[in-house]
């Protein structure tokens, strides 16, 4: 599989939804295999909360494969060998792209705090710059899961004329109030972390590891599923010697703060707020006068629409709904509830259906 890392340098203004400028942007991104010779086969898939531009193939330290490798690669869902795949690291985020790590041309200091609200809008909005640099003029599909499915979802109303198809997996049009009540939890164990420093622990050469730590041990919780920690943990006891910490008796235990310790090694606590806020404040009807047919009735692509069984993140309400919003402002739009046992992260997995079920859309 061909693939390609760059950074996208845009010195134009940009505005932001809240309203706040940046003198220019930069976007990290990769693609995956060939652009044709008209440019008709490029498709854009879109990370969720902690996820970055490596999608596919080993990233960039060698030790793992991307988010959604199971999905991208010659002969897979997202087969490379006839699309041209592209993926972004979104603003605000830490993996390259501008955001609160980024120097500010002004004080030539990080950001930090004062890095600018980011929203679904802007996300995709800077895609679009990103869109144009490379000269293509519609995108086959536009997909993404859980905060990638809500920006898919965005493409299909803010360019209706711009994408031919939306894969909209395990995500929402309107983020509910549990969701936005865990965010907020995990924010302020950040916030209360004594190194965070009101957002400037940088300028002060300290990270709240513990915060994010304890807030992401909170948000795995949430993609995991009951059975899936049933089946893979049970109430197993973790064995003496290998434990990560002295206290811990259960196996789950030191798994969650296994993962709590690596994400806090490479994640930036700005960024974790800022996105998960982004996430909070998503509500499509909001941009059109609280109306959902008002947003809805500018589609003029296909819709795919998926849920899984065991997320609870995202239960198949949210998907459900949406659907029935579509059909009542009549796009065209399919939805379908797949067994999953990972939960929230079940869209991460390949299974031969869910494969054949992008595919078969892809190629519609």
């Amino acid at each position: 599989m061909k693939k390609n890392s760059a950074v996208f340098k845009s010195d134009v203004n940009f505005k932001f939804a809240c309203n706040k400028m940046l003198p220019s942007i930069e976007l990290v991104y990769e693609t995956y295999g060939e652009i044709n010779a008209d440019k008709t086969n490029a498709v854009l898939v879109c990370h969720a909360f902690s996820g970055s531009h490596e999608a596919a193939g080993l990233t960039s330290d060698g030790n793992k494969t991307g988010w959604w490798d199971e999905i991208i690669g010659p002969g897979k869902a997202i087969d490379t060998e006839k699309y041209f795949v592209v993926s972004v690291n979104n603003l605000g985020s830490c993996y390259g792209s501008s955001g609160p790590k980024s120097i500010s041309k002004e004080t030539n200091e990080p950001y930090g705090s004062k890095f600018p609200e980011v929203c679904v809008l802007d996300w995709v909005n800077s895609q679009k710059l990103l869109m144009d640099e490379l000269e293509i003029g519609c995108w086959e599909m536009v997909a993404g899961g859980s905060l990638g499915g809500m920006q898919a979802l965005q493409w299909a109303v803010s360019y209706p004329e711009k994408i031919k198809r939306a894969a909209i997996i395990a995500a929402t049009a309107q983020t509910s109030p549990q969701n936005i009540a865990l965010n907020e939890v995990a924010r302020q164990i950040i916030r209360k972390d004594s190194s965070f420093k009101n957002g400037e622990y940088i300028t002060h050469n300290t990270t709240p590891k513990e915060g994010l730590k304890t807030a992401r041990m909170l948000g795995h919780i949430t993609y995991l599923s009951e059975t899936n920690i049933q089946r893979r943990f049970g109430r197993k006891k973790q064995a003496p010697g290998t434990k990560v910490a002295e206290e811990v008796n259960f196996e789950i235990e030191n798994y969650l703060q296994y993962k709590g310790d690596q994400f806090s090694e490479f994640f930036d606590a700005n960024s974790y707020i800022l996105m998960t806020k982004a996430m909070d404040e998503y509500n499509l009807a909001d941009q059109f006068e609280g109306s959902m047919s008002k947003a809805l009735e500018r589609i003029k692509s296909k819709l795919l629409i998926i849920s899984f069984t065991s997320d609870w993140l995202f239960p198949s309400w949210h998907s459900r709904r949406l659907q029935k919003d579509c059909i009542l402002s009549d796009v065209e739009s399919s939805f379908i509830e797949l067994e999953g046992s990972y939960g929230h992260d079940s869209f991460l997995f390949a299974s031969p259906e869910y494969s054949k079920i992008l595919k078969t859309f892809l190629g519609s």
